[in-house]
């Protein structure tokens, strides 16, 4: 099961809104093939194993483990538990049962039903880790939400100006480039918008660009600013008005319920996860309605004296590292999927 894990990981950020999958096919307990879900539309992970096999007859003899639940419905591809059962495998390990309703037991009821033996909850907190952002969406019915910034040693995230160019050091925001390709979308505020002017892309790694969120409740942002050059889908949040044009979406929201009505909005777009990369104020608004469940700081060793301060929350850190001369913090939701069970 932990090779499923390690292959399906492969397909982060190139599957959503599909969960992450991994297959491994074992005979006379060697592993004879194995695959994952590569790209969203494309063959699922369970194709790709039995692809992987040059001689099929053994199937019968042989276990399947797979890190999620088989799908029983017809999407871009058609229901992965009919081609297990039609090559008559001997028996299906899973880790996590599917929390979309589309499946929910159905696959595992399937197999069951051809006589087909099946095994359920191996691992099954790793693997619910593993597709948090999947779990999240299906159990919390919003996104999964991850809040990212760059702070100094003594504590801000920009001058008093807003200026916060550059704080963490090259390496560092290389990885923020990583962590975009491997989001749905990217968000950020007003001011965050206005004073740096960012693109929002994904330009120091190789990966698919998330959409852009740009939140502008009275529309008074610069229609020249990068976030509004319609060279990636973007959405603009405000409370003024609906219009779409391009790749440029403006969304009017409830300004008296603004975060949930954003979230209900994303939900409803089947986007699974969220960067939250600034500013300070709708950081900190995330985290006071407590609805966040991971947060990053890349920490430097520089210091400006006075600016914006650093957010304040309470997390369990789960992960620290270092980058060079910066110093990576990671802290997880207490009430997080992978925590909860």
């Amino acid at each position: 099961m932990k090779r499923c894990f390690d292959i399906a990981q492969n397909g982060q950020g190139q599957v959503s809104p599909n969960p992450m999958v991994g297959c491994v096919i074992v005979h006379q307990n060697k592993i004879i093939g194995e695959g994952w879900h590569q790209k969203y539309g494309e063959a699922h992970a369970e194709v790709n194993a039995i692809k992987s096999i040059s001689n099929l007859d053994v199937l019968p003899e042989s276990t399947v483990y797979i890190n999620l639940e088989p799908c029983s419905h017809f999407g871009k591809t058609p229901p992965c538990v009919d081609l297990l059962i039609k090559h008559k495998f001997k028996k299906v390990v899973i880790s996590n049962t599917d929390p979309n309703p589309k499946v929910a037991g159905k696959g595992l009821a399937k197999l069951q039903e051809q006589g087909i033996e099946t095994e359920t909850g191996i691992l099954e907190a790793e693997g619910a880790m593993l597709n948090r952002r999947f779990f999240t969406f299906f159990e919390k019915n919003r996104p999964y939400i991850l809040l990212k910034w760059a702070e100094t040693a003594d504590g801000f995230i920009a001058r008093e100006n807003f200026d916060s160019k550059w704080i963490s050091n090259e390496i560092s925001r290389m990885w923020v480039h990583q962590w975009r390709s491997e989001e749905d979308a990217v968000l950020v505020g007003k001011n965050t918008a206005q004073y740096d002017n960012p693109q929002l892309n994904v330009r120091d790694w190789e990966g698919r660009n998330p959409i852009r969120l740009v939140i502008d409740p009275h529309r008074r942002l610069d229609s020249n600013l990068n976030l509004f050059d319609q060279s990636i889908p973007t959405l603009c949040y405000n409370f003024v008005e609906n219009r779409q044009l391009h790749n440029l979406e403006f969304v009017k929201i409830n300004p008296h319920h603004f975060l949930p009505s954003l979230l209900q909005d994303l939900y409803k777009r089947e986007i699974q996860s969220i960067l939250v990369e600034g500013g300070a104020q709708l950081l900190q608004s995330f985290i006071e309605a407590n609805l966040w469940d991971e947060v990053r700081i890349l920490k430097s060793q520089t210091t400006f004296g006075s600016g914006l301060s650093a957010p304040k929350f309470s997390g369990v850190l789960s992960q620290t590292r270092r980058v060079i001369d910066d110093q990576y913090f990671e802290y997880d939701n207490p009430n997080a999927i992978g925590l909860m069970i």
